[in-house]
């Protein structure tokens, strides 16, 4: 049990740091030193300390909570991400809320709807529009998740361009490769659309003519075996597959295995994330691994950084590295890419 008569100051005094330091540590926000953290954590251990969150909630007019909107919850991308955003705000000892707009027509009552019950919300990218957006981030404080923040609103997310852009030359300067086909539809999701302009933005710094079109598909895994079939039917298909995700890239190796094909001697098939099926399935599955909990994680510490300080300077976006990495099913031998590139 808590000792609800052990205070914050003597926690601080016990532990020789400031109150600061003691309620970022209790709270799981801010920047601590690992030796601060240990000294402040034996303490509360010691001692029993238990700080009365709810109390500070309510004098401060919070909820406690912090809101995520997905347009919907399928395929491992948002388990790791829901994951993510709990390692930050459980310790926080702030309860997560979920709203899956799945496109409805009332999406944008919802989420207004929901900031009357968080203190903070997270957005993937491209759920709401930007009016939606700029009026959220009146009611509380908002970060937009794997796309562009508008105006006020921050962001968290990685370079998609630039890293598509290198796994496309990978393709193409390393291996050769000349006839590729890029699946996913821009259309509607940040994400996409800054990976077909990295697809793009690699043809044509190596002066090459990319495909007019992406081949338009939802982002699961059926939706990849239904881009296989439309790009192989004829026995005619191009020499690679860029595929927006992993989810799609296994559904096109399932189609492409299943008439017969051989990856990668026959057709080339890279994905984007490094979910943790494609580095199980055979081939291997070439991709571009980003960290989708530690976007979410730090979306969650935006949040929580601001609701503690309100007030203060609006956070800057944060921008997270990805990695190539290579494996089989492009044709390298994993673990030895051409040229050092990736794992």
């Amino acid at each position: 049990m808590g000792n609800s008569r052990v205070t914050v100051r003597e926690i601080a005094r016990l532990a020789g740091v400031s109150v600061a330091t003691v309620s970022r540590v209790s709270n799981g926000t801010g920047q601590v030193s690992e030796e601060m953290r240990r000294r402040v954590l034996d303490a509360i251990e010691e001692y029993g300390y238990r700080p009365d969150h709810l109390g500070r909630a309510l004098a401060a007019g919070r909820h406690g909570a912090l809101g995520l909107v997905f347009p919907g919850l399928s395929g491992p991308y948002f388990t790791e991400l829901i994951q993510g955003f709990e390692s930050a705000a459980v310790p926080a000892r702030a309860s997560v809320h979920i709203l899956c707009t799945h496109m409805r027509e009332d999406s944008d009552e919802q989420v207004l709807e929901m900031a009357r019950r968080v203190d903070g919300i997270a957005v993937i990218g491209g759920t709401i529009s930007e009016p939606v957006l700029l009026r959220l981030a009146e009611l509380v404080q908002v970060v937009v998740l794997a796309g562009q923040g508008a105006g006020p609103v921050p962001s968290v997310s990685v370079d998609n361009t630039s890293a598509m852009s290198r796994l496309t030359r990978h393709l193409l300067v390393d291996h050769g490769l000349r006839d590729l086909a890029f699946v996913g539809t821009p259309e509607g999701s940040p994400d996409v659309s800054e990976r077909w302009a990295g697809f793009l933005a690699a043809h044509r710094e190596l002066a090459l003519t990319p495909p007019a079109e992406p081949v338009r598909v939802a982002m699961q895994q059926p939706d990849g075996v239904l881009a296989a079939e439309r790009l192989l039917r004829d026995g005619a298909g191009p020499q690679a597959v860029v595929c927006a995700n992993d989810e799609i890239a296994l559904g096109v190796l399932v189609g492409a295995l299943g008439r017969g094909l051989r990856v990668p001697g026959d057709l080339v098939i890279t994905g984007f994330d490094d979910a943790p099926m494609a580095a199980l399935v055979s081939p291997p599955l070439t991709t571009v691994r980003q960290p989708v909990r530690d976007l979410a994680a730090a979306a969650a510490r935006l949040i929580l950084d601001a609701v503690a300080a309100p007030g203060a300077t609006a956070p800057d976006s944060i921008v997270l590295p990805t990695e190539l990495v290579v494996r089989r099913s492009c044709g390298c031998p994993t673990g030895t890419p051409p040229g050092g590139i990736g794992q």
